[in-house]
C-alpha cells in the first residue's frame, strides 16, 4: 500500500506542528529566551500561584526540567518562588513584575507567528480548520480517558474440559 505523505491530514499535521515549534524557537532567541521559559511563563501568567509539580504536569515534563528553567528564570528576575503556607515542601511559583515587558513581546510573537502561519487562510478555513482540530483534540481526549478492557494475565492458559 502506497501513502501520499502530502495528503495524509496526520502527518502533516505533525509536520506543521513541527514547523511551527522550529519558527517559535528561532523566535524565542530572537528575544534572548527559549521556547520551553515562554510557554512557562504563559501558563503561570494564566494560572499565579501553580506548585512546581502542577506546572510540570502542566508541561508535561519531569520536574526537573521545570526547575532548571525556574533557577534561570528566577536568576534573571521575572519568576519568584513562594513557599505554600500549607505545606513547607511546596514551592508556589508567581511572576514578577519585570515579567511584564518579556509577556508582552511574547504575546505580540505568537500573535505574528499565528498570522504568519495562517497567512493566505480565508477566515472561514481558519475557523472551520479550528473547530474540526478542536474535535479532533475531543475524540482523542475521550479515548484517553476510556480504558481498555482487561486481558488474561500472560502465561496463563485455559484448560480445556
Amino acid at each position: 500500500m502506497e501513502v501520499d505523505f502530502e495528503r495524509d491530514l496526520t502527518k502533516l499535521m505533525q509536520e506543521v506542528a513541527r514547523l511551527i515549534r522550529a519558527e517559535a524557537d528561532r523566535r524565542a532567541r530572537m528575544n534572548g529566551m527559549t521556547r520551553a521559559q515562554c510557554v512557562l511563563l504563559l501558563r503561570l501568567a494564566c494560572n499565579p500561584g501553580m506548585s512546581q509539580k502542577e506546572l510540570a504536569d502542566a508541561l508535561e515534563v519531569e520536574p526537573i526540567s521545570v526547575a532548571r528553567l525556574l533557577d534561570r528564570l528566577e536568576a534573571a528576575g521575572l519568576v519568584e518562588r513562594r513557599a505554600d503556607q500549607q505545606d513547607r515542601r511546596i514551592w508556589r511559583l508567581h511572576l514578577r513584575p519585570a515579567a511584564t515587558d518579556k509577556l508582552d513581546n511574547i504575546c505580540r510573537q505568537r500573535k505574528e507567528l499565528a498570522d504568519y502561519v495562517t497567512a493566505g487562510l480565508p477566515d472561514a478555513l481558519r475557523e472551520a480548520m479550528v473547530e474540526g482540530l478542536r474535535l479532533m483534540k475531543a475524540n482523542l481526549l475521550r479515548s484517553a480517558n476510556t480504558q481498555p478492557e482487561r486481558a488474561e494475565p500472560a502465561g496463563q492458559i485455559k484448560e480445556k474440559t
